[in-house]
């Protein structure tokens, strides 16, 4: 059953929602939205998690990093 993940931007505070299939990355997300997975870190809390982990959690910051 898809669901969504919030992918909140920093800087800039802008939420994408991308709705999530079994199996689905970051990367697939992020290429998505037209962002390079190479130019930002994904953090949950205060952990960073790769870009090719699947998705399990409801939201995330993506910190833009060029």
């Amino acid at each position: 059953m898809p669901s969504t993940c919030r992918l909140i931007l920093v800087p800039g505070g802008e939420v994408l929602e991308y709705q999530v299939e079994p199996g689905d990355t970051y990367e697939k997300a992020l290429l998505s939205f037209r962002i390079s997975p190479d130019t930002v870190l994904i953090i949950l809390g205060k952990t960073s998690l790769p870009q090719d982990a699947e998705i399990k959690e409801e939201m995330v910051e993506i910190i833009l990093t060029c």
